[in-house]
């Protein structure tokens, strides 16, 4: 491995880098943005069993804040009990948008190496082709340089393909899934504002 590292010569580096930053993103997301760590399965239901019993108190929405994402925007709704329909559903629209934003962290950077690692392996293409022609002499190519001039072309070509796919492939899932979640926390949030405001007709 060390071999083609330096005969893919020094724009390598960058696309080593690039791929140990997408590895980690991809691993960091998968674990933060499993579903019952954001949509605890039982958490409204336990929500709504606080409000019919009345034990409202700032440790218990301190609590359910800190509990998960879709605590967050529960707690939201839990301090606007009391108002009026649409200022509680502002509120807890106001917390999702948060939590949509605390979700989608990383997103960017993950897309943006998805995209740059193809400019970066072209890069170093162009840096093998400049290699070949600097190898050119009055008397002719020198061999070696012009094979390690095509070795840098390809080697940078390949590894900026091979690290821009997976990386592609786990941006749409991520960015999918972050989709998904955020509109099952609305439903169950709506649900939460409904239960509230059937319960006082």
């Amino acid at each position: 491995m060390f071999a083609i590292f330096q005969a893919a010569g020094w724009p390598m580096y960058l696309l080593l880098i690039a791929s140990v930053i997408a590895m980690t993103l991809i691993i960091e997301r998968t674990f933060s943005l499993r579903s019952k760590k954001i949509l605890p399965p039982t958490l409204l239901d336990e929500v709504v069993r606080v409000y019919q019993s009345g034990k409202i108190t700032p440790e218990v929405v301190t609590q359910l804040a800190g509990n998960s994402p879709l605590g967050k925007v529960l707690a939201a709704g839990l301090r606007n009990v009391h108002a009026p329909r649409d200022i509680m559903k502002e509120s807890i629209e106001e917390a999702g948008s948060g939590v949509a934003h605390e979700l989608e962290r990383f997103l960017t950077t993950l897309g943006t190496i998805a995209s740059l690692a193809p400019l970066m392996g072209l890069f170093g293409t162009i840096v093998g082709m400049i290699e070949i022609f600097g190898s050119q002499t009055a008397t002719g190519a020198n061999p070696a340089q012009l094979a390690h001039g095509i070795s840098v072309a390809l080697y940078n070509t390949g590894f900026g393909l091979l690290i821009a796919m997976p990386t592609l492939v786990a941006y749409r899932h991520f960015r999918a899934l972050v989709d998904g979640l955020v509109v099952e926390m609305e439903q169950q949030a709506v649900k939460f504002v409904d239960v509230v405001h059937s319960a006082r007709k």
